[in-house]
């Protein structure tokens, strides 16, 4: 393997699915501000939005993940221009 190609932050992180609460732990260079602790030990944390837990391509289920009401909008428009 060629030396000095890899970050120097390359370490494990924790990422946290907002949608389920799911965390798991990785290795990662991101920057991060927060810290949480999982399985007693301390790693630091980025927060998702959607991850392979609760993607619908994964789970077979279908959610909608509105994000400042855009569902809705398109929704609106959507049934405005088919009548």
């Amino acid at each position: 393997m060629k030396k000095g190609i890899h970050p120097e932050a390359y370490r494990l992180v924790a990422f946290k699915d907002m949608s389920n609460e799911h965390i798991f732990v990785t290795r990662s260079c991101v920057n991060t501000r927060e810290t949480i602790v999982h399985e007693g030990v301390e790693y630091p944390v980025v927060k998702v939005e959607i991850s392979n837990t609760s993607h619908p391509f994964y789970t077979g289920k279908m959610k909608l993940v509105d994000t400042a009401g855009r569902v809705d909008k398109f929704l609106n428009r959507y049934k405005k221009i088919q009548k």
